[in-house]
């Protein structure tokens, strides 16, 4: 292959598999795949050996990258722990961050830790802990507290403090005095209803670069690429941003909606700002984040199967697929029991995975939109918007596995669409159906930070209208 030509190797260490794109950015061709199970329990470099193997086989030599960019979800992803003050306020904000910067959410806590609180969190082993709580000149004393208790733990990860900036400089002496290693950011709520997320979701990032990449193993790599850049979950998030904002002289395709649905979890992501669209409605609780990530850990295609018959009734699921629900059971538990198992193209078992995505998919799109409820208020009756209002979004973009290789994609992301049945939900009322069949929406995120223009236009070239791809 010649060389001279401004190639990209985008790799993502993922939990099962580790993945290969390689990018030609001028032309915004990909050149090749390339995977292999991620070994990040031996050696992670044996994993992306295997998948630069499978990617030489298909094109021949290795040709000359200019970029070699990598984002990781391996060994489970980013564990972390969110400690606030209030649960609606102080403590949702730290979970907002902590989503944003990709991390997988492990335990949410309010108020002051108690022994037990203390206990859970040593169980856990999180990567980060973010510790949160009070606005700036308000409440002092809990997050004082709660450093002092984290300090005489016997946790050892990383902390990052975003709390009351006046009390920030005593928690981070607290902890640091007992050897915890500390990174301190601004508040993630600095005044009672205002959100300021991005500097913690910033800080988680650089710590998961600076400590979570060695102890996870993927350094031993290091020389096969030029960095990690960041969590996966937080690829796709910075993808799904650029692909709505687009770049200077080159329009995104404005507000859309992206649903990852993965072997262990359904990841949800939204870049809108979710204000009222409805007349009248009033919005209650916090702002939302106008780039929100939700995780539903109980949607997972295989790890989870069986929760997601038991949110929707597996009779609901069966009737869908067009199979009875004895038989819905028995392949249940074959798609529960080996995650790696594919139903074979036009079998009923194919049936029943799609009806089970579309399932998970549907239910995870409500949980992560906003719902409207009618409020007896002293002047009547009142519309109040709770979450987001994402009726109006103009694209919904599917990814991950049972997408791209599913039958029906058209009728699994039709499921995140809003339904007369349920008309509290503030789902996509008739945007454009896309679909990311290459999984490339990690590469465009990591692509975004060295050449956003060649990134939007790679992502714009293979984001594919449902029935096109």
């Amino acid at each position: 292959m010649s060389r001279g030509r401004n190639l990209a190797l985008l790799i993502d260490f993922g939990s099962t598999f580790t993945k290969l794109r390689a990018v030609d950015l001028d032309t915004s061709e990909i050149i090749g795949y390339g995977q292999g199970p991620s070994t990040v329990a031996t050696d992670v470099t044996d994993g992306l050996h295997a998948a630069l193997g499978d990617f030489e086989n298909q094109i021949g030599d290795l040709p000359e990258f200019e970029h070699r960019l990598a984002c990781s979800s391996a060994a489970g992803g980013l564990g972390m722990v969110t400690v606030g003050l209030v649960r609606e306020l102080t403590a949702e904000a730290a979970k907002q961050a902590a989503l944003g910067a990709g991390a997988k959410l492990t335990g949410a806590f309010s108020y002051g830790l108690t022994p037990d609180d203390i206990t859970e969190i040593e169980a856990q082993a999180p990567d980060i802990i973010l510790l949160a709580g009070g606005t700036d000149g308000g409440n002092a004393d809990v997050i004082l507290e709660n450093a002092g208790r984290l300090a005489a733990s016997a946790v050892a990860c990383p902390i990052v403090v975003a709390g009351n900036r006046e009390a920030t400089p005593d928690a981070q002496a607290v902890l640091e005095k007992a050897g915890k290693p500390v990174t301190v950011t601004a508040n993630v709520m600095p005044e009672f209803g205002t959100l300021d997320v991005e500097p913690a979701r910033d800080a988680i990032r650089k710590v998961f670069i600076d400590r979570i990449v060695h102890a996870k193993g993927i350094d031993r790599a290091s020389d096969m690429f030029d960095a990690v850049l960041m969590p996966t979950p937080a690829a796709v998030l910075d993808g799904a941003k650029l692909l709505s904002d687009g770049v200077p002289g080159t329009p995104g395709l404005g507000d859309l909606v992206v649903v990852d649905v993965g072997g262990a979890t359904t990841d949800v992501h939204s870049v809108a700002s979710g204000a009222p669209t409805v007349e009248g409605a009033i919005q209650h609780g916090l702002p939302e984040p106008h780039c929100k990530r939700s995780v539903e850990g109980d949607l997972g295609m295989r790890v989870n199967a069986h929760s997601i018959a038991e949110a929707a009734g597996l009779d609901v699921i069966a009737a869908a697929a067009g199979v009875n629900v004895g038989r819905a059971g028995e392949m249940l538990d074959t798609l529960s029991g080996d995650i790696e198992h594919l139903p074979k193209a036009g079998s009923e078992e194919a049936r029943f995975d799609q009806a089970l995505a579309a399932t998970a998919l549907g239910l995870a799109v409500t949980r992560h939109a906003g719902s409207l409820s009618i409020v007896q208020m002293v002047t009547g009756p009142a519309s109040v918007q709770t979450g987001k209002d994402l009726s109006a979004v103009g694209t919904l973009i599917g990814t991950g596995g049972v997408l791209a290789q599913g039958e029906n994609p058209a009728a699994t992301l039709a499921a995140g669409l809003a339904d007369p049945a349920q008309p509290q939900s503030l789902k996509p009322k008739a945007p454009a159906l896309l679909l990311d069949s290459e999984y490339v929406l990690y590469a465009v995120g990591l692509l975004a930070a060295i050449d956003p223009e060649a990134a939007l236009t790679f992502g714009l070239v293979h984001m594919h209208a449902v029935g096109e791809e």
